[in-house]
């Protein structure tokens, strides 16, 4: 680290100046708290520096760099154990098709309605063909032109 010009002195408006600035934004207080807690440790720690730091992030409501590293730690595991649970499902859904559908993409013989609910618990996109019914069309054509249609006895 390199020291300031040791012939430096600034002006006493500007040390007024820069004191005020501190003191107005609480860095003397929560500096002043820091050093009194380092001051009454018994133990004292090995990095002052480190201590230091960690209680004006206590002090500022902030992590301390121990406290991030282990919840990233914690976050790293999550992580694999999701990937190991992603990439275990992807393999059993691999060896077994679709629960609703067969191979070849027709309907399974559950009902259709129970289908729906399956693929929508699971989140899963299935394909109902639409079902035609076909009506006789003498019997539409009769009704719609007025005509009688004679029924053979």
């Amino acid at each position: 680290m390199t020291s300031p010009n040791p012939s430096y002195k600034p002006s006493e408006g500007k040390r007024e100046e820069f004191r005020k600035y501190l003191e107005k934004n609480g860095v003397m207080d929560a500096l002043t708290r820091v050093l009194v807690h380092l001051y009454e440790e018994v133990d004292k720690p090995e990095d002052a520096l480190e201590y230091i730091r960690d209680r004006l992030s206590i002090i500022s409501g902030l992590e301390t760099n121990k406290q991030l590293q282990l919840r990233l730690s914690d976050a790293e595991t999550r992580i694999r154990e999701l990937e190991a649970q992603l990439h275990g499902g992807v393999d059993q859904g691999e060896e077994q098709p679709d629960a609703t559908m067969s191979a070849g993409g027709s309907q399974s013989e559950l009902p259709v309605g129970e289908q729906l609910e399956d693929a929508v618990q699971d989140e899963q996109v299935i394909n109902i063909e639409p079902v035609v019914v076909e009506v006789p069309s003498q019997d539409v054509k009769g009704a719609d032109s007025g005509q009688s249609q004679e029924t053979p006895q």
